[in-house]
């Protein structure tokens, strides 16, 4: 019976050991996690995080819970950047906002996590007003019925899905 017992108090400090490891791979901070859109820690996929008068809606790959505050993270595949794309910025600051829309507790920041290199971004009131200039953007530009391509980066266009039927298309 006490060989038992040790064998079942080494086996609960593995499984605590695995799962504070695989938290710090995937790039959460500590706490508990309370949303998650990966299959890493099971098949407890969520609902998205959805805010009718923004009409925005969006699937953070994690929220942790910390010190009675709700932190997002993105986490990315691809190779990290010196310091991380606007677009992924957006994207949290996106995700900053729907938190605090949806649980009524606005973060004091989020991470992004790319493979080699994690960057927790502040979410201030600078970065959610330039968020939601660029989301009235982008629904006065869904109203409309004629919008020109954008064309600074030829190679995005060269992969578009819409290049087969775009009037604008480079080359």
């Amino acid at each position: 019976m006490l060989y038992l017992s040790i064998l079942l108090i080494l086996l609960a400090i593995f499984i605590l050991w695995q799962s504070s490891r695989q938290q710090r791979d995937a790039g959460l901070p500590g706490g508990r996690v309370i949303y998650t859109d990966t299959r890493t820690w099971g098949a407890r996929l969520e609902r998205p995080l959805f805010d009718a008068k923004l009409g925005l809606t969006g699937k953070p790959d994690y929220l942790v819970e910390q010190k009675g505050q709700i932190i997002p993270i993105e986490v990315k595949s691809g190779r990290a950047p010196e310091s991380p794309y606007d677009s992924h910025i957006y994207q949290l600051a996106a995700y900053c906002l729907l938190v605090e829309k949806v649980y009524g507790k606005r973060p004091p920041y989020g991470i992004i996590h790319y493979p080699t290199r994690t960057f927790a971004i502040d979410y201030t009131p600078a970065l959610e007003s330039s968020l939601l200039d660029l989301l009235a953007d982008i629904h006065r530009d869904d109203a409309r019925t004629e919008v020109d391509c954008s064309h600074a980066e030829p190679a995005r266009c060269l992969k578009c899905g819409f290049r087969k039927v775009c009037e604008q298309k480079l080359g």
